[in-house]
């Protein structure tokens, strides 16, 4: 399959061919924006990772479902916006390679069947969220969290 001219486009701009290193004095940025994305995915799967564990009745079961989503959720968006960003320059600054890429396609994919279950999950048990906060989440909610916990491994 061949890569979107679009995708080359902006692969070829003098803006990504720095994070790739082509410029002299450039070959630090690649690593840097890796490192940031890296992180930034660190604080996605940890907070995630905690709530779906919640779900499971593994982890933080002392703590309100609702009161945990409060306290998690917000560094869980700021911090998939900042991977989100940083993924896109490294994505588009070797556009080339990861379009054919069967790993990033996989990893696409399980972000896309994650981003789909936190839906259902928003939609669906969550909106009884009162009935089960201190308890017990019902087997959708326990489902919703195996899923994530799947996706996001």
């Amino acid at each position: 399959m061949s890569t979107p001219e679009i995708l080359l486009t902006l692969q070829n701009t003098a803006f990504f061919g720095a994070i790739r290193g082509d410029a002299p004095g450039t070959e630090w940025w690649f690593p840097i924006v890796e490192t940031v994305h890296v992180f930034a995915l660190a604080i996605v799967f940890g907070s995630i990772a905690l709530i779906d564990l919640r779900l499971l009745g593994v982890a933080a079961t002392r703590t309100s479902m609702s009161k945990l989503s409060d306290e998690v959720l917000p560094w869980t968006w700021r911090a998939w916006i900042v991977a989100a960003i940083f993924g896109t320059m490294l994505f588009l600054s070797k556009a080339d390679t990861y379009w054919n890429n069967f790993e990033t396609r996989m990893k696409f994919l399980f972000m896309a069947i994650a981003g789909v279950n936190m839906l259902v999950f928003q939609m669906g048990a969550y909106k009884g969220v009162a009935s089960w906060d201190r308890s017990a989440p019902p087997a959708a909610a326990r489902f919703a969290g195996a899923v994530s916990l799947v996706c996001w491994i």
